[in-house]
């Protein structure tokens, strides 16, 4: 097992900095905004050969409001699954109560703590060092997580902390399984129902709209299955999306739709469905992810309201005839069980593999059953068809003048290959491919005396 190492400090402190600078990567979200991250977020280090785990976390400022108490306990459970502590505190700001009272809650947590001073560029470091003794945690190592500096000698400070050291570079990278992305719009219960699904409070679920800001995968298991859960930030409509964080929260949704393999999309029983819910399935849709839609906060509702929601569904989603909507209580957990069934029946779908003589022969059926308009005179041709990519599932067909396909027939087409191959859960997409005629060459050296001569004759022989 990899040794896991928490960041933790009070807000602003450039946690989430230096856990993209020890991951190698941008996946927590970075602004000079205190309290940007909320949840956990765990990621995959790498530096002078070791691997290691860091979880980020949100910032411990001692505050009783509920939602800043949730987040602080967030903070608390990395701690208990660490291995070692790195405390990171602002050598531009000096010691704080704050600090003081982080120092004593991880001298009683004991675990392993490394003390890092960040934001020391441009500062005398001995100086600076200085001050921080006091705290009680050992030497101070001064780091501009910002700039990457000092950052292997606070990882070389932090092995020597962990009894047995870290555990060598491998290059094998773990089986991610089937990756479930849940979104929505802000405040319909996405984190609710990941909690649910894992069965303890892994994010910080709250009744306020922005809770989430960043999108958390969570490695899960379920019957002998691995999966790897994507909580969201909520999707609002783009002219109520005025402050930067929110607009990259957004952007962390859409490329979290861009990884999965299976999207959830969440709706709210108590409200209609909005333009804002259909943006979000034309998305998922184009992006070809499979596609789940489940109705939260279906408990408590009077039988007149269940058949009016329902009748709204029908009305509006009735584009869906190759998913199910599912209605469930993320909060008491009716109807939360079926969605793992429903996933990985539209996982199934997504990555089926197709034989060309079994692609080639639905295609010949569904002509036959209704055969391409003329253009120009002339009958589209299809020949042949093969399987060109999963997730979603591609067909390639291939044909002459496929390029004047209208798109009533390209529907045709999907619906028939989605009904045929039995596909659940995932769209179709179908491209076309038209072959090169081999004697065009010869028709373009022709005098234009010789290709009237040429149109006469082929006018005769169609009489």
């Amino acid at each position: 097992m990899k040794p896991v190492i928490a960041l933790v400090g009070r807000p602003n402190v450039g946690k989430s900095t230096l856990f993209n600078k020890l991951t190698k990567s941008r996946d927590a979200l970075v602004a000079d905004f205190a309290g940007l991250t909320r949840d956990r977020k765990y990621g995959d280090g790498k530096l002078g050969g070791i691997d290691y785990l860091v979880i980020d976390t949100g910032g411990l400022n001692g505050e009783s409001e509920v939602l800043d108490v949730r987040m602080q306990q967030q903070s608390w459970q990395a701690v208990d699954e660490a291995d070692a502590v790195v405390f990171l505190v602002d050598g531009r700001e000096g010691v704080t109560p704050v600090d003081h009272e982080i120092a004593n809650q991880l001298r009683r947590a004991a675990r392993p703590v490394c003390l890092a001073v960040n934001k020391t560029d441009s500062l005398d470091e001995a100086q600076v060092a200085i001050d921080f003794y006091e705290l009680g945690l050992g030497e101070p190592h001064c780091i501009a997580a910002a700039h990457s500096r000092g950052l292997l000698k606070l990882i070389t400070a932090v092995q020597s902390l962990v009894p047995g050291g870290f555990t060598e570079s491998t290059d094998a990278s773990p089986d991610e399984g089937l990756r479930l992305a849940v979104v929505g719009r802000p405040n319909v219960g996405k984190s609710t129902l990941i909690n649910r699904f894992l069965g303890e409070e892994r994010v910080v679920a709250f009744d306020l709209p922005g809770t989430t800001r960043d999108s958390i995968p969570i490695p899960f298991e379920r019957d002998g299955k691995t999966y790897t859960l994507i909580d969201t930030a909520g999707v609002r409509r783009r002219g109520k999306v005025s402050e930067t964080v929110e607009k990259f929260s957004v952007i962390k949704t859409l490329q979290a739709v861009e990884a999965c393999n299976v999207c959830v999309l969440l709706l709210d029983a108590t409200e209609r469905v909005t333009d804002q819910d259909l943006n979000l399935i034309g998305y998922i849709i184009d992006k070809g992810r499979a596609l789940i839609v489940a109705v939260n906060k279906w408990d408590g509702l009077e039988n007149e309201q269940r058949d009016k929601i329902k009748s709204d569904i029908a009305r509006r989603l009735d584009f869906l005839s190759f998913t199910k909507i599912e209605f469930i209580s993320a909060l008491h957990g009716t109807g939360v069980g079926n969605l793992f069934d429903l996933a990985n029946r539209a996982y199934d779908s997504a990555m089926i593999d197709m034989s060309t003589p079994q692609l080639t022969r639905m295609l010949e059926y569904a002509i036959m059953q209704h055969q391409p308009p003329l253009v120009r005179g002339r009958r589209i041709k299809m020949r042949y068809a093969h399987q060109g990519g999963t997730n979603p599932p591609v067909i390639v067909v291939h044909g002459n003048q496929t390029a004047r396909i209208p798109d009533s027939y390209k529907r045709y087409l999907s619906n028939f290959f989605q009904r045929e191959l039995k596909l659940f859960g995932t769209p179709v997409r179908i491209d076309f491919k038209t072959g090169d005629n081999p004697y065009s060459h010869i028709r373009n050296k022709l005098t234009p005396l010789q290709q009237r001569k040429r149109n006469r004759f082929l006018r005769t022989v169609k009489k």
